[in-house]
């Protein structure tokens, strides 16, 4: 079993059919006569690293997250009420 050379264009092509086009690395493995296992080596290899999200403001999402749940709560007792007096009504 002897190692074939591929284009480092053709290894692009590959890794763009799975990373944009979102094809499965077994079809694609299959079509285009490669192993699975040099797929996933051409992944690491030219796809860039997802970006870290630096810098959460902890304490903003935090403040964000009470008011969102304020509101909901307020909402859920307004409904609360409106169930008890419809309720009423409809007795």
């Amino acid at each position: 079993m002897g190692t074939s050379n591929y284009s480092d264009e053709f290894k692009r092509d590959a890794v763009n059919q799975i990373r944009v086009r979102g094809y499965p690395v077994r079809e694609v493995s299959q079509r285009l006569g490669v192993s699975s296992h040099s797929l996933y080596k051409w992944l690491r290899l030219f796809c860039e690293p997802s970006p870290k999200v630096v810098g959460i403001d902890h304490e903003a999402e935090n403040r964000r997250l009470k008011r969102e749940l304020a509101r909901v709560t307020e909402e859920r007792d307004i409904l609360k009420k409106a169930t008890a007096y419809f309720a009423r009504e409809s007795q």
